[in-house]
């Protein structure tokens, strides 16, 4: 296969492949680069289906437009060559793990026309960080009728949606409101219920005098019992408190069983109407994984992995040439609990297996993952933000809301850019992304 290498193609030369650009795809890419692919040591690759990398956790914004792709997103094309990696765009349909071949689906246009033909990917060592998708369970209706955000893409859809919606009530339906459904009260679903009232206020000093976030209605829906179910109960409470002033209906055990094109059917029998609709419900791996025969996965398609990361086969046998990171690897702690589908996991899974690798090829002893719980923040747009810290010297957590929560959550994408970038330029990414909100309009209204 033709790739623009870093360094000249040699067969000797370990081919490190990593499937997956996302936050800890995208940090491992960039580490074995720097320490390897510069030094002429082993050829890293890194495929995505994208061409443009985006942290997931700021999907929401991208959703509402206050966050504008074209400023804040990453070209895997330039990163790659900048960092000492090659990046393949191609998107995984299967892997050969006896013969070491990834088979990639071929590429088409935008009007469906084949650009590229199916074709192959040899590797010596495989790292699989595919993320995760969001988990319908099955449920009629809500991939024809409801949005996801998994992707820049599928958020980038939800925007031109929204601002359609938007302007139609503003031109045609003075004094009408907007009713958005979302289902599943995870941290996307409550970050994007704050953000869609930020929205409307943006919306009147846009030209769009009419409109007031009470012409706004959401409601959050929730099979659980409560808000944000995987955090604690404080911070829970905290966060539908800050949700009701905002005017967000939140709607807690409750089942959605289909999805139509006027909203939702419960499972009691009621209905919750609404003019766009978004499922934030639940997530899994894609479900192409398993198409692959010889990895052990459990029910949510996740790569069951040993305690180096490395994936397991059916019969619990390590795969030693393949590496798990991110929303797709199923690791048990020694609490039996999963390590949790977060940006912080990704990020200590990419340096576990950066390591492990390297002490691979210098014949040194694997290091066991520990995951490393820092705390949880969820942030309530420009509003608020809430959240709990955890303590390095402790086992007892701070809860922070506000201006000072706020500031955490933000230094946490300033983190995931400094892992990147570099410190030296990331700093001055992050300056250049100050200026650029200073001076740019505040919200994307195309």
């Amino acid at each position: 296969m033709n790739t623009n290498n870093t360094q000249p193609p040699s067969n000797s030369l370990q081919h490190i492949v990593i499937v997956g650009g996302g936050a800890g795809g995208l940090e491992l890419a960039t580490q074995l680069g720097h320490t390897l692919g510069r030094k002429g040591k082993a050829r890293i690759t890194l495929l995505d289906r994208n061409r443009i990398h985006i942290w997931k956790p700021l999907l929401h914004e991208v959703a509402t437009g206050t966050l504008d792709t074209g400023t804040e997103s990453v070209s895997y094309h330039a990163h790659g060559a900048r960092h000492g990696y090659q990046f393949e765009l191609g998107e995984l349909t299967n892997v050969n793990l006896a013969s070491k071949t990834l088979t990639l689906a071929p590429r088409r246009n935008a009007e469906g026309e084949t650009l590229m033909p199916p074709r192959s990917l040899e590797y010596d060592t495989l790292v699989l960080a595919v993320g995760s998708i969001s988990n319908d369970f099955g449920t009629p209706g809500i991939q024809t009728h409801c949005y996801m955000l998994d992707s820049h893409k599928q958020a980038g859809r939800f925007h031109t949606a929204l601002i359609d919606q938007f302007t139609d009530i503003h031109q045609n339906r003075p004094g009408d409101s907007l009713r958005i459904a979302i289902v599943g009260a995870g941290a996307t679903g409550v970050e994007l219920s704050a953000e869609l009232h930020r929205v409307t206020e943006l919306l009147r000093s846009y030209g769009m005098a009419g409109m007031s976030r009470h012409q706004l209605e959401v409601t959050l829906v929730e099979a659980g019992p409560r808000v944000l179910p995987a955090l604690p109960e404080r911070i829970s409470t905290a966060v539908t408190r800050e949700l009701r002033e905002l005017g967000v209906s939140i709607q807690t055990a409750v089942m959605v069983s289909a999805a139509d094109e006027q909203g939702l059917q419960t499972k009691d029998g009621s209905r919750i109407d609404a003019d766009l609709m978004v499922w934030a419900a639940g997530v899994k791996a894609p479900d192409f994984i398993r198409q692959i025969e010889g990895l052990g996965l459990n029910r949510p398609n996740q790569i069951i992995v040993n305690d180096f990361l490395q994936a397991n086969n059916p019969d619990g046998e390590p795969l030693k040439d393949v590496w798990v990171i991110g929303d797709c690897c199923a690791f048990t702690m020694e609490d039996g609990s999963q390590v949790p589908p977060r940006a912080q996991s990704a990020h200590q899974m990419a340096s576990c297996v950066y390591k492990n690798i390297l002490n691979e090829r210098e014949n040194k002893p694997l290091k066991g993952f520990k995951y490393h719980d820092h705390g949880s923040l969820v942030s309530l747009s420009r509003y608020s933000a809430v959240g709990n810290l955890m303590g390095n010297l402790s086992s007892k957590s701070m809860f922070v809301e506000g201006n000072l929560a706020r500031l955490f959550y933000v230094s946490l994408y300033r983190m995931h850019q400094l892992a990147i970038h570099g410190k030296f330029r990331g700093a001055i990414i992050v300056v250049l992304d100050w200026l650029t909100r200073v001076i740019k309009p505040k919200m994307k209204l195309h």
